[in-house]
């Protein structure tokens, strides 16, 4: 019998909260009285943003864009810990959402204590958006409880055992707060995926026999990174490369390949048990960052069935993107070929060759239905529960997809088998002391002499990854 998405969680939380070793934090937390927080009905929803790149800059437009129906909504106050990304996202959502941002530079806020002085600037049941690198995350979800704020965060969740530990049990204050919480694995969110989900369980696909998930590209982001400026803190270089780095997100492998490995045990309805996997570092020149260039990873469910996912970051080589199912009675395509709009179907035969069953958006005389975009439908749902009260928590699944993903890194990085439990339960914490960073503090990750940081070697570092 498959463990269901739904099932798993509790379980690994009950292991966990029996230990005797809980965070120390989180007990002054609990002793706090906890009133509910409901959503707003009759004003403006206020937002602070707390990391200012790329990811927060297109949540923060997709948080100004909400319906008439889910708004209205303001972004008042922000903070980084780099002052031009702070500058560059003020500057392109004023201009694109001019009478939505009201941000005057003193809710402008440099520095890592920033994320307080931005959530602040807040009352209870506003929003608060997580999208700094994921080692900072159970650092900003604490405070945001504390303050009685609604709360977005990007995936992943957590890079490690530690961090995905913390979060499960800081959630259990913000379900007894009634916080809605969103998480960026906007996969789940998306019309297709969602038709195919149900169709799915209808057993239009017959019994899965296997998936497979392909996320090989070029070299993305920060993954690779040559040696530190010799005029950079070294904290400050690892944040601006954070991809380079698996204290601050997990690597590459955790930061792009979530998607493919969240969607297609979606699809299943279950979290993979077991991972063994392998991959390698080719042509790596000067980079001194920590990740593989591929990754190759089979992951088991309860019932034996097989998820295999293939990863790479190297120029020249075949690229894919796409996820995919095979059934007993067909095969259909979870998402691809590439972008995050799914083309989700299903056909008779094993391949995409074979005669079309349904087609998302498919029409009888008429154009096709395009999906709406699911970076944008992710904050309608957040919205719409803030607003009418609904229960709204993905932080569960959330660190579910960020373990299963974390499960499958370190069996490749280790050479080793690693269990869901293992992953969960892992010892090694990747980021001591990342609630009391400041902008003058060592990285918890330091270089040798030559400047050149620890690597994964497969089969010589068991137990821990680099």
């Amino acid at each position: 019998m498959d463990k269901k998405i739904d099932d798993l969680s509790p379980i690994s939380r009950r292991g966990f909260l029996g230990n005797s070793g809980k965070i120390a934090s989180v007990g002054t937390l609990a002793g706090m009285t906890l009133p509910m927080v409901h959503g707003k009905t009759d004003d403006v929803t206020k937002i602070a943003l707390v990391g200012c790149g790329g990811r927060g800059t297109g949540a923060a437009s997709n948080a100004l864009s909400v319906s008439l129906a889910n708004g209205p909504t303001k972004l008042v106050a922000m903070a980084d810990v780099f002052q031009h990304k702070l500058d560059g996202s003020y500057n392109g959502l004023k201009r694109k959402h001019p009478d939505k941002v009201d941000v005057p530079p003193d809710r402008r806020h440099i520095g890592f204590g920033g994320y307080k002085k931005a959530m602040d600037a807040l009352d209870k049941g506003d929003v608060a958006i997580f999208t700094t690198p994921c080692a900072f995350r159970w650092v900003h979800f604490e405070y945001a409880i504390k303050k009685g704020l609604n709360v977005f965060m990007e995936k992943p969740v957590t890079p490690d055992g530690f961090s995905s530990r913390k979060m499960l049990e800081l959630n259990e204050l913000a379900k007894k707060k009634n916080l809605k919480v969103g998480v960026g694995l906007m996969c789940r969110h998306s019309q297709a995926r969602r038709e195919l989900f149900s169709r799915i369980k209808d057993g239009e696909l017959g019994d899965i026999l296997a998936l497979r998930a392909y996320r090989m590209q070029g070299p993305i982001a920060s993954c690779f990174s040559g040696k530190k400026p010799a005029d950079q803190k070294e904290l400050m270089f690892q944040i601006s490369r954070f991809h380079s780095f698996l204290w601050l997100s997990g690597g590459s492998f955790s930061d792009f390949f979530i998607h493919n490995i969240d969607e297609c045990c979606w699809m299943k309805d279950a979290w993979p048990v077991k991972a063994q996997a392998q991959g390698g570092r080719h042509f790596r020149g000067d980079k001194i960052d920590q990740n593989f260039d591929n990754y190759t990873v089979e992951y088991t469910f309860p019932d034996e069935t097989k998820l295999y996912m293939h990863g790479r970051n190297m120029a020249g080589c075949k690229d894919e993107f796409s996820s995919n199912a095979h059934g007993t009675k067909g095969y259909a395509l979870i998402s691809g070929p590439g972008g995050h709009r799914s083309q989700a179907r299903i056909h008779k035969g094993q391949g995409p060759d074979s005669e079309v069953a349904w087609m998302f958006g498919q029409r009888k005389d008429q154009r096709p239905i395009r999906e709406n975009s699911p970076h944008q439908d992710e904050w309608e749902h957040l919205m719409d529960a803030i607003r009418n009260n609904k229960p709204f928590n993905e932080v569960e699944r959330g660190v579910a997809a960020s373990v299963v993903t974390s499960m499958g890194r370190m069996a490749a990085h280790t050479g080793q088998e690693i269990t869901y439990d293992q992953m969960l339960n892992s010892k090694h914490q990747f980021g001591p002391g990342v609630e009391n960073l400041t902008l003058d503090s060592d990285s918890p990750l330091m270089p040798d002499a030559d400047g050149i940081y620890p690597i994964p070697e497969p089969g010589k570092k068991k137990f821990q990854e680099y």
